[in-house]
This record gives C-alpha cells, structure tokens and sequence, in this order.
C-alpha cells in the first residue's frame, strides 16, 4: 500500500512559527478546516510555536494521511515551510503537499516552482481545499477546482480565480481544533484572533490586500458577531480576542450594533481592532464609551508618517492630521487606547519628512499620554501598488519561494536606506521604544523595579529625539541589559527552537 493511503481520512496542517511570546492559533487554518471536518476528516494541527520537536512529528503524522498543508505569510514563516516540505518529500517524493495563505496567494507561481510542493491554494481556501482533497483520494483531475494550482507534465497549471464568498456565507472556524492551553502557557494570556470583516475600501500604496481581497468590503452583521464571540470566548475561557479585519470601522451602523449586542449579553472579554483613522474620527464619544463598555480595549490605525508629502506618495489623502490627533484624544476620553503604526523609509522619504514623523509622534505622545506608536521599515510586498516602483528603485525580488525567507520589516536593507543612515534610523526606532511605553499582548512581566529603571530611561531617549542626537547610545545598551535579565527570568515556554531538546511533557 503507498505510504500516503487514499483510504485515510486524516489531514495534516503543520503552521511555521510567526511569534512564539505572542501566539495563538492560525485563523487560516482554522477556517480551511471546518468544510474538511463537515465532510468526515480528521484534523491533526501541528503549530511549531508549541509543538518541540515538530519536525519528528509531522514525519510521523503524515504517514497515514491525505496530504499536508501549510499556510504562511511572506517572510521567516518560509524557512520551516520548506525544511519540512523537504524531510516530508524525502521520505516519500510523491505524497502530497499544499501551501496556501497569503504568500501563495500573491505568487503562486513563483511558490508552485519549489520542488517540495504539488499545489497551491489562492485567496479563500475553503471549499478550494476541500474539492482538492477529496480529488486527491478518488484521483480525478483537478482542472475544474477553481482557485488552485498544479503541476502537470513539468507545467505549472493555474486554474481559473475562485470568486470571493461574503464572509457571513463562510462556515464558523475550527477553533476547537487549537490548543489554547499551550499558547496561554507562553503567552501569560488566553486569547485568539477573529474576522468580522474583508477587504478595504482604501487602496493604501504598500498594502496587499487588494491583491487577495480587491477593495469590496463585506461583513458578518451584528447578530452574528455577538453570537460567535461570546460563545467562543466562553467556551475557551479566552479573556482576549484581536479582531483582525482590515477596517473595522467602515460601517458605523454595524459597530454600533455590536457594542450593544455585546453590552446586552454582558460579555467579560476584551477586544482590539484595527480602522483607518479617518473612520475612527467619525465616532462620538458616545460612540466609543459605548465601545469601552462592549470591552473595546484598543484601535491600532496606520498613521504611518507624520510627512504629508509621504501620505500623499502612499495614496492615503483620505487622512489628515485633525484627524489623527482627534482619535488619540476621543479614544482615550473614553479609556480607549489609541495604538498608531508608522512605516519609515517610504520611497519619498528623506531626512527632512523622517524629521517631521518624529516630531509628529513626540507631540502625539505628549499631548495624548496612553497613545502609543509601533514603527516598521518599509518593506515592499508582492501584490503591492507600490511593488513595481520599489523594484525601479533597486528592490531586487527574490527568485525562489526560499528567497522570501529574509524579506522581512525588521531586517530589510533598502537600496535607498542602508550602511550609516540605516544604522541611524534603528538607534532611532530604539530610542521611540524606550521614550513612550508600550503595551504587548503578552502579560507584562516586568518587576516593580524593572518598570522603575526603564521609566527612567524614557526621558533622555525624549531629550535625544527632540534633539536628534545618538551617538553613545548608552540608553539602549541599559534597556537591553533589562530585557535581558527580565528574559533570563522569564523565559517563554513554548519556542519550539528553545524547546528542540526538552521532553514533550516537560513542555506541556
């Protein structure tokens, strides 16, 4: 009998790990499985995060199943996606292997080109995945699945684009699948990711989502996302759930309607969305005291530069400044907390409009204690509008599905911003870390005196942001003895790379 039996019912899902301080379960995955477990599947969830030893496990889980599926975004997630499509196909070359999620979505030419992968899963994934799965055990083609990719002959086939499902016609997410318990062990919370929205009406010039979603924003109603996140978060006894939608806000009616749902049925938990700050401009402060009652914690909004100039290159001439600053200040009237995204080195950008986003979030910051800021590198990603114009710029786009492995924000060198200036804006980033506090998702564990010493840091960081002055950042070498020693005592039980030698139950 071929190691991968077509009488099995068993799936595999194996999901590289993204975070290991701030995980919880894969959305993507989640949702795919729902339609494979409606049609008799068993599911097998292998999340490295959590799982030590996880390339041992895989081996042994995929030896009586289907297939194994992947899902993953641009970036690290790519380096264990392809060693364990690699160990899976080295043990047996022609069992099976699909990769769906974001990076397939937006080149899934390019990912169906590596020679550890059979098939491709574009954009929504659920009944795609399900179709595939059941032609793979009565071996009929798979020309007619809409929304996949394949390989035949040594071609790479694409078939037509599956169109996009409202979400409120998506089955509910297999969140039973998702071991909560080990991700609230490294987390020091109990949490989990939800989707009440796609798409965006905006086409903001570094965003993706246009690529997967166009801008056609659909929504579940009101009802149904009371109903769903008050039995999940009971069910879980989950105390958090981050909202993931692109723009939560675009609808006011709804919003509204969910805050008074969630009131009426008295819901415990805590949530976070994300909105464009124009849409959050929009609500009341009754609005949004009804939202802090509903348990709304936090609105994370792309600002992204203080540089009108640089705005205007992103396309987001739908936001002004009076804006920016109103949401900062209704949202934390109403104990609401106001968390702002900044992207540097926009191509555009020089010193003097970099200059102008620092000065922008220092009187932020000031005027509106409780606001805070998260900073990023610009990195341009495929299925971008501003993709092309990065690429003239000297962006060199990886060849292979490995290359993208690197491409990442945190760690990307651009042809404009590198050696002495990409080393300045770093110190940079570091020292707006260390100015204004920041609230992770993770339990905060810092002692009393931890807090006090980093505290005492924050104000020469301020006097060296307001003067622009880095050099003998002796600030940061303090700040990161901290961490250190905070890390040293609390160090995160669930690193699949900490955990490789540590005896599974050690780690439960």
């Amino acid at each position: 009998m071929p190691k991968n039996s077509v009488s099995s019912r068993k799936i595999v899902f194996f999901f590289p790990s993204f975070a290991s301080s701030e995980a919880t379960a894969p959305l993507g995955i989640l949702a795919v499985a729902t339609p494979l477990i409606r049609a008799g599947f068993d599911i097998v969830l292998i999340d490295s995060t959590i799982t030590p030893n996880f390339k041992q496990r895989v081996l042994e889980e995929v030896r009586d199943a289907v297939c194994l599926g992947i899902s993953l975004v641009t970036g690290p997630m790519i380096r264990e996606t392809v060693e364990i499509a690699r160990a899976v196909k080295e043990w047996n070359p022609d069992f099976p292997i699909i990769l769906g999620g974001w990076h397939p979505s937006l080149l899934p030419d390019q990912t169906l080109q590596a020679d550890c992968v059979d098939y491709v899963v574009r954009g929504q994934g659920e009944d795609a995945l399900l179709e595939l799965v059941q032609h793979l055990q009565s071996h009929s083609a798979p020309d007619l699945i809409a929304g996949i990719g394949f390989k035949r002959g040594g071609k790479l086939i694409m078939t037509p684009e599956r169109p996009l499902k409202p979400l409120m016609d998506m089955p509910p997410k297999a969140y039973h699948i998702a071991d909560f318990d080990a991700y609230e062990r490294g987390c020091g919370k109990r949490w989990a990711m939800y989707t009440s929205s796609l798409a965006c009406p905006f086409n903001c010039g570094y965003c993706t989502n246009a690529g997967v979603y166009g801008r056609k924003w659909n929504a579940l109603p009101p009802e149904q996302f009371v109903e769903e996140t008050v039995d999940l978060t009971r069910r879980y006894q989950l105390e958090m759930l981050w909202v993931v939608d692109d723009n939560f806000m675009v609808d006011l009616d709804r919003v509204r309607g969910i805050a008074e749902g969630l009131v009426r049925e008295k819901s415990q938990f805590k949530w976070s969305v994300q909105a464009t700050t124009n849409m959050v401009a929009r609500l009341s402060h009754e609005d949004l005291t009804l939202l802090r009652r509903a348990g709304l914690q936090q609105i994370c909004q792309g600002v992204d530069s203080g540089s009108p100039k640089v705005l205007q290159l992103m396309n987001k001439t739908f936001q002004d400044f009076d804006q920016i600053y109103e949401s900062a200040a209704r949202c934390l009237a109403a104990d609401i907390r106001p968390s702002f995204n900044i992207i540097f080195a926009f191509p555009g950008e020089g010193m003097t409009e970099r200059r102008e986003t620092i000065n922008f979030m220092m009187d932020v910051c000031r005027r509106f204690p409780g606001a805070e800021f998260w900073t990023n590198i610009f990195t341009p990603y495929p299925g971008s509008p501003i993709m092309k114009r990065a690429q003239e710029m000297g962006i060199e786009v990886p060849k292979t599905l490995e290359g993208w492995a690197d491409y990442f924000p945190r760690y990307t060198q651009l042809p404009w911003l590198k050696g002495k200036e990409h080393e300045r804006l770093q110190i940079t980033r570091d020292y707006l870390r260390i100015a204004f506090d920041r609230i992770p998702i993770a339990t905060d564990t810092r002692g009393p005196i931890t807090r006090i010493a980093q505290k005492s840091l924050s104000l020469p960081a301020r006097w060296r942001l307001d003067n622009d002055v880095y050099k003998y950042p002796v600030e940061i070498w303090l700040n990161n003895k901290l961490k250190k020693r905070l890390s040293a005592a609390h160090k995160p039980a669930v690193d699949a790379k900490r955990l490789a030698n540590t005896p599974a139950e050690a780690a439960c």
